[in-house]
């Protein structure tokens, strides 16, 4: 005795990963009428950026640790890659293309209003504002 529920793509948006949970929580995503959409203000392809976080990112707990303001302005961005010992700030953008590798045992923190467009950062860092 089973059955099939068919539901819409624009009431449901599947959550398996801590990469999935980041781009839901963005602000590419809205809540309108109970369903969740794509912001207007996305303009560029694809739809949704990919989105892939290390091990450290892993947990739910580990994922918040490391977000505590929340995830940055995806709006512009393309394709995130992130592992390693990194913590995000308030306000934080990313655009374009962002890859940021903290080797074993180093740590990148990404200041409060730092805007990042199509940059690879590694090492031992703070991106400081400017």
């Amino acid at each position: 005795n089973s059955c099939v529920l068919v539901v819409p793509r624009a009431r449901f948006l599947p959550v398996k990963t801590t990469d999935d949970l980041f781009a839901v929580q963005s602000d590419l995503f809205t809540v309108k009428h109970g369903s969740l959409r794509l912001s207007e203000k996305r303009t560029i392809s694809p739809p949704v950026p990919t989105v892939k976080l290390g091990p450290n990112f892993r947990t739910v707990e580990e994922y918040s640790k490391r977000l505590p303001f929340g995830v940055p302005d995806l709006l512009e961005l393309e394709h995130l890659t992130v592992s390693g010992d990194v913590h995000f700030r308030n306000h934080v953008v990313l655009k374009g293309t962002v890859i940021i590798v903290a080797e074993q045992g180093q740590h990148i923190d990404i200041c409060s209003g730092s805007v990042i467009r199509d940059k690879v950062i590694t090492g031992n860092l703070n991106i400081l504002p400017h």
